[in-house]
């Protein structure tokens, strides 16, 4: 299964390292297309990320190609696999909605091109969150906190039973040891 899990990844991560060089290089033909949404979100990053942060569209293009070119890499070499899967996950929302509004065209034949992109893009996002799920076949961090937990809980529990039985016989002895003259 290991060697499918590795193909797979390095399959999904294609896309992102090959489209995340050239864009990162020519940020300037999709510009235009993510204005639109990157004036939506340069308030909110000024806000929530840093004032100085930069907005304009280029930069925010090459911000983007960027991330998706190194979680790019790291899921396809599997290092970090489950943060890079969802990083691009994160990555590819501004994308498709920037890059493909179908909803936006007038054109049959845009619209149609658009909708299949549109389509394509969340079937991708779909991928990366399931490897972004994907623990192989390991407990996921959920399952090893609630055992985790459940063991100290035993152990405390073991704790006290003994701790009551040490009190109990410490009880009788003393109790013995005054029936005793002495």
């Amino acid at each position: 299964m290991k060697p499918v899990r590795s193909l797979a990844r390095v399959m999904l991560s294609g896309i992102f390292v090959v489209s995340g060089v050239r864009n990162f290089q020519n940020p300037g033909r999709l510009a235009p297309a993510a204005k639109p949404v990157t004036d939506r979100v340069a308030p909110l990053l000024q806000k929530n990320v840093h004032p100085r942060f930069p907005t304009d569209a280029e930069t925010l293009v090459r911000i983007n190609s960027a991330t998706q070119l190194v979680a790019g890499l790291m899921l396809a070499t599997g290092k970090f696999t489950r943060p890079a899967a969802l990083v691009l996950a994160g990555s590819l929302v501004p994308v498709t909605v920037a890059g493909h509004p179908f909803w936006k065209n007038d054109d049959p034949a845009a619209r149609n091109n658009n909708q299949i992109h549109f389509l394509k893009n969340l079937g991708l996002c779909g991928g990366l969150l399931l490897a972004a799920a994907d623990t192989e076949g390991k407990p996921g961090l959920r399952w090893r906190a609630g055992h985790r937990i459940g063991h100290s809980r035993r152990s405390v529990q073991r704790v006290v039973r003994t701790a009551r039985r040490e009190a109990k016989i410490a009880a009788r002895s003393a109790a013995t040891a005054r029936r005793l003259p002495g």
